[in-house]
């Protein structure tokens, strides 16, 4: 398949429904069965971080116990070098809390939808003529839906994802702001949950946040 239609195919599935988890796990093993509870809960996009020991065989792990019930993509790239790895574990998208162009062509090339990191609108607006697909904004709880209304009455092409202090009461006016999506951290993957390894409960608020969202 041509690499633009698949990113711009693999960019449908992250803004639907909308919600990006991002899983920050302490060990590779857990994943794939954080992952289906997730998805039993609703959300589709699992974003793995390069925090997560051997990311790289969680993301393999993943991809291959979900299959195309997710898509499943690596976070937190800093390099090349981790943009590379996660490319070749199978990563269907790639983000970067960080303004990184030079991950742009690499993500591009293997037809993976790629978010760079912003603060402020010049971030925001030079992530987009690097050829960013969606901005993400990090860390959102000290900006705010007001932030993101202002920003994009300006500049009303880009696809922003804010990222940090998205929660159940504020998820759905981060909707009504303008966001493409929102990626979601501590609050959905909540820590107590994977160490007990919790599943139906995550399944549970996994579906609070989804519903939230939708409202």
């Amino acid at each position: 398949m041509n690499t633009d239609l698949l990113r711009e195919l693999r960019s449908a599935r992250l803004t639907d429904p909308g919600i990006i988890a991002v899983i920050r796990a302490p060990s590779a093993e857990l994943v794939p069965a954080l992952g289906k509870a997730l998805v039993a809960g609703g959300i589709t996009a699992l974003e793995i971080t390069t925090s997560t020991p051997n990311f790289a065989a969680a993301i393999r792990a993943t991809k291959f116990v979900l299959g195309e019930r997710a898509l499943v993509g690596a976070g937190t790239i800093l390099n090349g070098d981790d943009c590379a790895a996660a490319l070749d574990a199978g990563a269907e998208f790639i983000v970067s809390p960080v303004l990184r162009p030079a991950l742009v062509p690499l993500a591009r090339g293997a037809g993976c939808p790629i978010m760079l990191g912003a603060y402020t609108p010049t971030e925001a607006q030079m992530a987009y003529e690097a050829g960013a697909d969606f901005v993400k904004l990090f860390p959102a709880d000290t900006l705010g839906p007001g932030f993101i209304r202002a920003l994009l009455a300006p500049l009303p092409h880009l696809r922003l994802v804010p990222t940090g202090g998205v929660t159940v009461a504020n998820a759905a006016e981060f909707r009504k702001a303008g966001c493409a999506a929102v990626g979601i951290g501590g609050n959905l993957l909540k820590r107590e949950l994977i160490l007990a390894q919790d599943w139906p409960a995550l399944t549970r608020l996994a579906g609070e946040f989804l519903a939230a969202w939708r409202a």
